[in-house]
């Protein structure tokens, strides 16, 4: 599978680890479970970075659900964080997690982030997944504070990713780049493209890691096409890096 390609998890001699991580938008599960849980298990990752997870009647049981068909487990937020989940694998030691509600613009959807603390081998990493506004001026009010959520951890390495819904010239993308690793501009692995399965033509979802954090590859992974269309209206974007011992 391409996905093989991407160096695996592990864990090295001096307590770094490499981690899988995984960033995708599931549109609520409305879509095909099955498929979506094999796209999931297929990416092996360590941690997966979910937008639009199920914020409705019975959330948390599918929450659960698509974990333990994807051999994870739920990590922190969900409708509590208005839509951005987090799962992982056992790998991981959960050290703390945090949901947070950004300041709501009315008329607009609530948006909020999804974070955690958590241990890999002898690294200590904080994970953050979100999910940016469609309007301009607050999405790119979002993304400082993602910057600003990120600082507030107290951690020396962390992964952050998610949906933006603006593109690499984007004002808001920009932002977050000028702050963190493109991982895609970094390490450039797999496809470019996120949206839409049927005919990806923009990045609107990526992942970016705290200076420290060695980028391995990143990029959308080759997977069964039938899987990715019907398993939501977003491709996935995989990454592996190296997290330094210690933080």
């Amino acid at each position: 599978m391409a996905t093989d390609l991407l160096p695996p998890s592990v864990t090295e001699p001096d307590g770094s680890a490499v981690v899988r991580v995984l960033s995708y938008n599931i549109r609520s599960m409305r879509d095909d479970r099955n498929a979506l849980a094999r796209v999931v298990r297929a990416c092996e990752p360590d941690l997966v970075l979910i937008q639009e997870a199920p914020r409705f009647f019975r959330w948390r049981k599918k929450a659960a659900w698509l974990a333990a068909h994807s051999d994870l487990v739920v990590l922190g937020g969900g409708a509590t964080a208005a839509g951005p989940l987090l799962l992982c694998s056992l790998r991981a030691t959960v050290e703390r997690t945090e949901d947070v509600l950004l300041p709501r613009t009315p008329g607009l959807h609530q948006r909020g982030f999804a974070t955690a603390v958590v241990r890999i081998g002898g690294a200590r990493l904080g994970v953050l997944s979100c999910h940016l506004s469609l309007q301009g001026e607050e999405r790119y009010a979002q993304a400082g504070l993602l910057l600003d959520q990120l600082a507030a951890m107290g951690v020396t390495h962390a992964i952050a990713g998610g949906d933006l819904n603006d593109r690499p010239d984007g004002k808001s993308f920009q932002l977050l780049a000028s702050s963190l690793q493109d991982c895609w501009a970094v390490a450039p692995w797999g496809g470019e493209y996120t949206s839409v399965p049927e005919n990806p033509h923009q990045r609107i979802d990526a992942i970016f890691a705290t200076e420290g954090v060695k980028v391995l590859g990143c990029g959308v992974p080759e997977l069964p096409p039938a899987d990715v269309r019907a398993a939501t209206d977003h491709l996935p974007v995989l990454a592996a890096v190296r997290v330094p011992a210690g933080g």
